[in-house]
């Protein structure tokens, strides 16, 4: 496999590897090296990626196991996991600060989440993985998947409405 085609074969997923990235490790600068390093390893298995159903998912386990990796070492020890992958495309000012306050009260909520769970939200919820994806790269079966994601959405609708009756959690 020479390099054109390598770089054809992950290039319509390595924005996908650096957002799963940027997802765990939160630093921009931590999630690049863990994108270059997980593309460095593809380029060494390159003779052997036609062996792989899937070369994304692969890419993401490897990417996973990475950032976790990374998380656990003790340069990473002031990480933590932030969601931060929300636009917006110009609303009213007031709209613009509604929004922002919600999403980091979900923030805050998902932060308070199980590590599993904060994982399969970032794979199903924000970057669009099918189920059977998922299965792979965290090497869960996918009803225990569905199971941990209706858990992890319900924990974050309650703590929602909680916040917004109260006003305060």
């Amino acid at each position: 496999m020479n390099q054109n085609v390598f770089i054809e074969l992950i290039n319509p997923f390595k924005d996908k590897v650096f957002r799963l990235a940027k997802r765990l490790l939160t630093s921009t600068e931590e999630a690049e090296d863990a994108t270059q390093e997980v593309m460095v390893k593809l380029w060494n298995k390159k003779e052997n990626l036609e062996d792989y159903n899937s070369v994304e998912a692969l890419a993401m386990t490897m990417t996973k196991n990475y950032c976790l990796d990374q998380l656990k070492s003790k340069r990473a020890g002031n990480l933590k996991i932030v969601h931060n992958n929300f636009t917006d495309n110009q609303p009213r000012l007031d709209k613009k600060l509604e929004d922002a306050d919600s999403l980091e009260w979900v923030e805050k909520i998902i932060n308070q989440l199980p590590e599993q769970m904060q994982l399969l939200i970032q794979l199903r919820d924000v970057e669009q993985y099918e189920f059977d994806e998922i299965a792979k790269i965290v090497n869960m079966n996918e009803t225990a998947i569905r199971v941990a994601l209706s858990r992890a959405r319900k924990k974050i609708r309650e703590s929602m409405i909680n916040t917004h009756l109260y006003g305060t959690k």
